[in-house]
């Protein structure tokens, strides 16, 4: 993206004045990635006006923000995380959007008035699904869209904010808008695009979308998809059926097929390239550092290193030995909480932005389908995981269940590259040991209890349960859309 900034309302003296405001608020926003450090300074990448700030009601005014913080500063890339935000702009703010208070501003071009979320004003929130109805550009935005979008559809925020922000219009349509912004085409764009072009129906294909600049120095801002209204989550179905007593083996039977299905469709849509000796070799050295900061942060690990380190050297000796992998555009972040069951009782996926703190040249990457694989069979294990007493064979069957469907689906069973999935789902399981022991220590014993089995050795993995009470909250979804 190119700094640039293009409104009427004198964009030189505009973010100093925000400026105040935007130290307070900014840390505090869920999907903020940069808590923990101090806020250093402002940069403005750009200021848009979607509704011009008169006097006569509330303005639009969208603004692309660095953010300065301490950390290593690189050549390739200005200093700080660039957010979107779009803000609201009015005399005074009605009782009703209290909550959506940012703050009053003091001086500069808008002294004297009210500054607040603007999504949160239902106004103001389809003014913006208007703008994706009229394809076009305004000023450094551009605004594009695949089929006709309907008018006078009641906005609502969707309460869960993770990393982004989602609004839903009349039970018809979602859009998400992407908080952190990357130069680049985002995965959440670019995948369900390709996958609409392939012809596979597991995902919404967008049906609007909207953009910063273009080419290569372009981002996407937001995408509007349709909402599957009356769908489910695969993972407050599994929590459903554990609390019933109920097996889960025709659901995750399914959503393996469904799995196959997407994958199938990104390796015909997009290239795929080989992971040979080389390639291998650097994924196993990568995993393998993640290990050693990973001990570092938590020293419970180190006991287990030897095990896991294991899973990763195993890969790469047989890569020396002439082994090789596929390797193609996959989710990224896949597990149960990112898979829907539609009312009709089809499973759809969902959210391939993949995970947000990871840069997006890495997202793009091709990897080994069976890393989504690990994912959703660390998702199955935090499902049995959640239920008092510990179900590890309720997790076991849905693991082989959702395998044996994969494999009926795409003609290639995950349990076949064994070496391989267990080199994932360890690299996963070791990341969810440091973010428990960040963020939930209660959790810890979930992905420990994973460590303890991954270090052994294949075959001889221990199965006891932990004591404890029963988990609570959404561990089926990745730790990055937690926070």
């Amino acid at each position: 993206m190119s700094e640039t900034a293009s409104t009427a309302r004198a964009p030189v003296a505009l973010l100093p004045s925000l400026a105040p405001l935007l130290h307070e608020w900014l840390p505090r926003r869920r999907w903020f990635a940069g808590k923990g450090k101090p806020v250093t300074g402002f940069a403005l990448v750009s200021a848009t006006e979607l509704l011009p700030l008169s006097a006569a009601g509330p303005g639009l005014l969208h603004l692309l923000v660095r953010v300065q913080q301490p950390g290593p500063v690189t050549s390739s890339a200005p200093p700080g995380d660039c957010y979107q935000l779009l803000l609201g702009v009015c005399d005074t703010l009605p009782p009703r959007l209290s909550p959506a208070l940012i703050g009053h501003v003091t001086r500069g071009p808008l002294a004297g008035r009210t500054v607040y979320e603007a999504l949160q004003d239902p106004r103001l929130a389809a003014l913006l699904l208007e703008r994706l109805r009229s394809p076009g550009a305004i000023g450094p935005l551009s605004f594009h869209r695949t089929v006709a979008v309907p008018d006078g559809l009641t906005p609502r925020v969707l309460d869960a904010e993770q990393s982004n922000t989602s609004l839903v219009y009349g039970d018809a349509y979602i859009l998400k808008i992407f908080r952190r912004i990357h130069p680049g085409a985002n995965p959440d764009l670019e995948l369900p695009l390709a996958l609409a072009r392939a012809g596979c129906a597991r995902v919404p294909a967008p049906v609007a979308w909207f953009e910063a600049g273009t080419g290569p120095d372009g981002a996407t801002l937001g995408v509007l998809q349709p909402y599957l209204r009356g769908s489910r989550d695969g993972w407050r179905l599994a929590l459903d059926a554990l609390a019933g007593g109920r097996d889960f083996v025709p659901e995750a039977h399914a959503l393996g097929r469904a799995t196959a299905e997407v994958h199938t469709a990104l390796a015909r849509a997009l290239p795929t390239v080989t992971l040979a000796r080389r390639q291998a070799r650097d994924l196993a050295v990568a995993m393998s550092r993640r290990l050693d900061a990973a001990t570092q942060a938590v020293p419970a690990l180190m006991p287990y290193v030897p095990g896991l380190r294991a899973a990763f050297e195993t890969v790469a000796a047989l890569a020396e030995g002439g082994s090789t992998w596929r390797a193609q555009r996959v989710h990224g972040d896949l597990h149960l909480g990112q898979a829907l069951r539609t009312p009709d009782g089809e499973w759809a996926v969902i959210d391939f932005e993949g995970e947000p703190s990871k840069p997006l040249a890495e997202r793009r990457r091709p990897q080994p389908a069976v890393r989504d694989v690990a994912g959703i069979l660390r998702s199955f294990d935090y499902a049995a995981h959640s239920h008092h007493p510990w179900h590890p064979e309720w997790a076991e069957r849905c693991r082989d269940a959702y395998c044996s469907g994969y494999a009926e689906a795409s003609g290639r069973d995950p349990r076949d590259e064994q070496a391989l999935l267990r080199a994932y789902e360890t690299d996963k399981a070791v990341y969810e040991v440091v973010y428990e022991a960040r963020h939930r220590p209660d959790w810890l014993r979930v992905p420990m209890a994973a460590v303890r089995r991954l270090a052994s050795p294949p075959g001889a993995d221990p199965a006891s349960p932990l004591s404890g009470r029963a988990l609570s909250g959404r561990p089926g979804l990745s730790p990055d859309r937690r926070s």
